[in-house]
């Protein structure tokens, strides 16, 4: 009976219509496979961040040239605790659509001269509010101190343009080539540095925007999400396998008898 069965259900397989659904669920199978990586891949990311993080952020402070270069952030460098003395030469410039603590604000960005030479750097100063006259009045914000003034921050990677236009002195992500355009610079470095600190040469601590505070280390959903795409690549051929068995089913109704419902002994009583 059951080698009937299994040659019955072979040979509907075979069949064109079923034979599409069958490359149907081997499409989907494989795309899967694929989305549960990307997943598996965005966690991964997520882990070797956390792992920088504990590596560089209390770590020592280097000299940014030791890790800030034309040429770019190395990913293995990225959150190193740098430090540059110079001036603050240009700026703001406000980066909208940002949040802290679940309010949404602006982070606050100025370009920085090094004292030792070479491109600018921009220094992501802090986060403020925005103004209470609407989205196109940018808010009050201390200015960046004038003279010597010494950095240390942590070495952050530039972000991708959003290919959004933005008002004058304001930018959509921290995009350094945006940013040096609202800046009016012409030489400023591939990659930024967040504020930690800043001491002007008699040693004073300016005033300075709302610190962003320490880095996100959640890993999120993606993990689940990679076993669930996994768990997902057999259910087209469960369904094929329904199907088939169903059809089976109503064509030969003499083959497959309903099953027999049990009595409970509460359905017998309530006879």
């Amino acid at each position: 009976m059951y080698d009937g069965y299994r040659g019955w259900v072979f040979r509907r397989l075979v069949t064109p219509r079923w034979l599409g659904a069958l490359v149907l669920a081997a499409l989907f199978a494989v795309a899967c496979y694929h989305l549960g990586w990307w997943q598996y891949d965005r966690h991964l990311a997520k882990a070797e961040r956390n792992e920088r993080l504990d590596e560089h952020y209390r770590g020592d402070v280097v000299p940014l040239g030791e890790v800030l270069t034309p040429s770019g952030l190395a990913v293995e460098d990225e959150w190193r605790r740098v430090t540059v003395t110079g001036t603050y030469e240009a700026g703001p410039v406000f980066v909208r659509g940002r949040s802290l603590d679940g309010e949404a604000g602006l982070e606050v960005l100025w370009g920085l001269r090094p004292d030792a030479g070479g491109p600018a750097v921009v220094v992501n100063r802090g986060f403020v509010r925005p103004s209470d006259q609407g989205a196109s009045v940018r808010p009050s914000v201390a200015p960046a101190p004038d003279g010597e003034v010494t950095v240390t921050g942590w070495a952050r990677r530039g972000e991708a343009s959003r290919g959004k236009e933005a008002a004058a002195g304001t930018v959509a992500s921290i995009n350094l080539p945006e940013v040096a355009d609202q800046m009016a610079l012409t030489d400023v470095l591939p990659d930024y540095v967040l504020l930690d600190s800043e001491r002007t040469a008699d040693g004073a601590t300016p005033q300075r925007p709302q610190p962003l505070g320490e880095p996100d280390r959640s890993l999120g959903t993606h993990l689940a999400y990679a076993y669930q795409w996994w768990l997902t690549m057999a259910l087209g051929f469960v369904l094929i396998w329904f199907g088939i068995r169903r059809e089976l089913r109503a064509e030969n109704p003499q083959q497959y008898p309903p099953k027999v419902k049990k009595t409970r002994i509460w359905d017998e009583e309530d006879e």
